[in-house]
């Protein structure tokens, strides 16, 4: 009884064990409103597994292979440029350059796809131009708040130490605010997912998992939408997953400060 009231109370701190129990039980509250729903147009559980086992044998997986891949060029690419010009609003200079880009993220990608047409040679690099684009304009925005937001008792500090200006930067920026850079790529990273659909809707040479929801979408193949949907947030939810440790890995001491606080 007490736990279902810390649970329903506000600015409550519960323990691991009730956040697990919590989220199974949510899960099978929303397995069941699918199962029962009235709504003829949502497949069923059963429709949806056998659309995914019939997918699966028409390529699903080598789309998902495909698809992985292009996603991953692209936050990579795309976590160095933002990183990079993030690190750079340190020199007032690159401010203004910063800000704007960051602006460039309220764009439709209606019109600019016709430019980055003309940039690209082939039909893999204008689908990584336009993801890295879609996730740049957001993952510059939230890194350049970081690097805005440290104190200025963290410079003196460094320079207390006799450290040099760039020396100074590598340390409280780069290093200092590592962790905050894992969370902000994870925060971005889902854009990539989110874009496939459309950007490999352009561009149908190499295939991929996007070009099969499409194709699926057009014949109102609903159940099959359905499965790949619910793949696509697996592997997402995989992805999210890893980064997650890369950042516990790189930044074990990220978590220890926040439990002290």
């Amino acid at each position: 009884m007490n736990q279902a009231i810390e649970v329903l109370s506000p600015n409550r701190v519960i323990s691991k064990q009730t956040v697990r129990w919590l989220v199974g039980l949510q899960l099978v509250m929303l397995f069941f409103i699918w199962v029962f729903s009235p709504t003829v147009f949502l497949p069923k559980p059963k429709e949806v597994w056998q659309a995914l086992g019939e997918m699966w044998m028409e390529g699903l997986g080598g789309e998902l292979i495909t698809s992985f891949y292009l996603n991953l060029q692209a936050i990579a690419l795309a976590t160095l440029l933002s990183l990079l010009m993030a690190y750079l609003t340190v020199i007032p200079f690159f401010r203004p350059i910063v800000t704007l880009l960051s602006k460039l993220r309220f764009l439709s990608m209606v019109g600019l796809t016709f430019f980055f047409t003309l940039m690209a040679s082939t039909g893999h690099a204008l689908k990584l131009y336009l993801l890295v684009f879609s996730v740049s304009v957001f993952f510059v925005t939230g890194m350049a708040e970081v690097v805005a937001s440290i104190p200025k008792e963290r410079f003196d500090l460094a320079r207390t130490l006799r450290m040099g200006e760039w020396r100074v930067v590598y340390e409280v920026v780069v290093i200092g605010q590592a962790d905050k850079a894992f969370e902000v790529l994870r925060q971005n990273a889902a854009m990539g997912w989110m874009m496939l659909t459309m950007v490999e809707g352009i561009s149908r040479s190499e295939g991929g998992v996007g070009a099969m929801l499409l194709n699926q979408n057009k014949h109102f193949h609903l159940s099959a939408v359905f499965a790949i949907q619910l793949t696509i947030l697996l592997l997402g939810l995989g992805q999210d997953y890893a980064i997650g440790l890369l950042r516990n890995v790189f930044c074990p001491y990220a978590d220890l400060t926040l439990e002290r606080k």
